[in-house]
């Protein structure tokens, strides 16, 4: 069973634990709201412009909208648990594996620690995945740090240099938690940043990840 299967069962799973009013990471949305954003992700492709570009972001509102109105918030995750259908790309499974395994551990982090749990029991293998994914988007993650940037293993030590500047903050955690502060959980991942202070508290204050 490849990681995305896994990471999408856990996120349902996440979701099935909340009302659909929980609050979630996402600012603005509760756990109804993420759950129409991840199945229109993968269904519609209509949607998927507004999310990147400010310009069209009225059609991927108002087609959230019609979503939220044409299934209930357990229906809807349902739907998200069975996986997309043809002719969705994502139904691919090589897409499916590189698009989606770090996207659903990001969102099922978003409802679990919005709602009072710590860290998931991650396996070695897991981790590892999740470190490829990092030395790919990490770079486009942390773009707006303030100084040189880089990843510590605190698992394996390994290191990895994401950008380069005068001064360096050093980020340290496994993968999955760097993977939560790349991407802008800075509040609840458990990674340990060395630097200068002023960079430090600048990167806390400022970065925005995806």
């Amino acid at each position: 069973m490849g990681f995305a299967k896994l990471e999408r069962a856990a996120l349902c799973a996440a979701l099935d634990a909340v009302d659909p009013g929980a609050p979630t990471l996402c600012e603005g949305w509760n756990a109804h709201d993420l759950a129409a954003h991840l199945w229109l992700r993968e269904n519609d492709p209509l949607s998927m412009p507004g999310m990147f570009l400010p310009a069209l972001s009225g059609v991927t509102r108002s087609r959230t909208e019609r979503l939220l109105r044409r299934w209930d918030y357990r229906e809807l995750v349902d739907r998200i648990r069975r996986g997309p259908l043809p002719p969705s790309l994502f139904a691919l499974p090589g897409v499916n594996e590189l698009a989606n395994t770090a996207e659903f551990f990001i969102h099922g982090e978003d409802v679990r620690r919005a709602n009072g749990n710590g860290p998931r029991v991650t396996t070695p293998a897991f981790e590892n995945q999740v470190a490829r994914s990092l030395a790919s988007m990490a770079k486009l993650f942390l773009r707006d740090a303030p100084s040189g940037i880089v990843l510590e293993r605190s698992d394996t030590h390994e290191r990895l240099r994401v950008l380069p500047g005068a001064t360096t903050i050093t980020l340290v955690g496994v993968p999955s938690e760097l993977l939560l502060f790349a991407s802008g959980r800075m509040s609840v991942a458990e990674v340990r940043a060395i630097g200068d202070e002023a960079d430090v508290a600048e990167l806390y204050a400022h970065h925005q990840g995806m």
